[in-house]
């Protein structure tokens, strides 16, 4: 945060004081992440985004976990699984260091009863987003806003991670990524206490216009009238802990846990803010990322996830069918 960029009043050095506080404190990890998306979403049911963005953030946590389960330990060395995580990790910790204080601010706007959110440079927001709060303070297009904060945040994690020169080799043009991109085994999933899953498989995640076309049909799976309720019944009684059983115990013939809890896996990891989040697009550019998505095709995924997983664990058990063919030839 940079705190030299205006003169401020007493009472707004303490409000971005304590949320810088807030913030910090709750950018620790997956799970404090995911928990402080869906607390907010509690208070503040308007914002839809911050609801969509503890269900991915779930997502995150479960992908990070299945580097260290039962399954993947078996097809990556240690170095690989840990690239890996820090990839899925950085995103997060960078989406959630840029989204928080908006959110945040945005609360301390309706406490106060006028907008703040020309404290947004404190944050080196993106002045595409600082607009679309002004704008939303005034008409309550609560659909805008969405959309807005999803063109936003695949922008801001574009630079540090997507076009970073070390994640762009180590990961997205590695061919395990480019595998399980081609097969789609890579997918965001909103789950039910009924045991069905619901999502879309995530196709070319490195491309920045599709990752936000993805976002948008997301958020209309999530918020399709005669499923948001399974959706949030799932978040308010479901604990995030970051293994795979938080849902698959809800699925017929699951009863074991292949991936472990996250706060038990890994370590808390300390990250360094990015040179900013200000990213500019053209109008034109803008324009085409605020267009309407269709409706996910077979939003429900639930046969499809199993058979996937299972495929998955095939291909796994037969690299390592052809390793030991391998060795005992030598």
């Amino acid at each position: 945060m940079d705190s030299g960029q205006l003169p401020l009043q007493k009472e707004e050095r303490v409000i971005l004081r304590q949320i810088q506080q807030r913030t910090a404190k709750a950018n620790m990890d997956n799970i404090s992440r995911t928990e402080s998306y869906a607390n907010f979403y509690r208070r503040h049911p308007e914002i839809r985004w911050s609801f969509l963005a503890s269900m991915v953030s779930r997502n995150a946590g479960w992908n990070m976990c299945d580097l260290e389960g039962k399954w993947m330990p078996l097809t990556l060395d240690a170095y690989t699984r840990a690239i890996l995580f820090l990839t899925y990790e950085r995103a997060n910790w960078l989406i959630f260091a840029d989204a928080y204080p908006q959110l945040l601010l945005y609360e301390y706007s309706l406490l106060h009863g006028k907008p703040y959110f020309h404290l947004l440079p404190y944050w080196r927001t993106s002045p595409f987003v600082q607009k679309e709060w002004f704008l939303f303070w005034h008409e309550r297009n609560e659909q805008r806003l969405l959309t807005s904060l999803i063109i936003n945040e695949q922008n801001v994690i574009q630079k540090p991670v997507m076009d970073h020169p070390f994640y762009k080799k180590k990961v997205f043009h590695s061919f395990m990524f480019k595998f399980q991109d081609w097969l789609h085994f890579s997918s965001v999933i909103f789950p039910t206490l009924q045991g069905e899953i619901f999502g879309c498989s995530v196709h070319d995640f490195w491309n920045k216009t599709k990752r936000i076309e993805l976002g948008k049909k997301l958020s209309l799976l999530l918020f399709e009238p005669s499923l948001y309720p399974r959706f949030l019944e799932f978040s308010h009684q479901v604990a995030h802990t970051g293994s795979r059983v938080d849902y698959e115990r809800y699925m017929a013939n699951r009863n074991t846990r292949d991936t472990p809890f996250l706060r038990i896996t890994y370590p808390v990891i300390a990250h360094h803010q990015s040179d900013g989040n200000e990213w500019r697009a053209s109008n034109r550019q803008i324009k085409r990322w605020f267009k309407s998505a269709p409706f996910p095709e077979k939003a429900n995924v639930t046969e499809w996830y199993k058979e996937k997983q299972m495929q998955l664990r095939l291909l796994i058990q037969l690299e390592q069918y052809i390793r030991h063919i391998g060795k005992r030839g030598k």
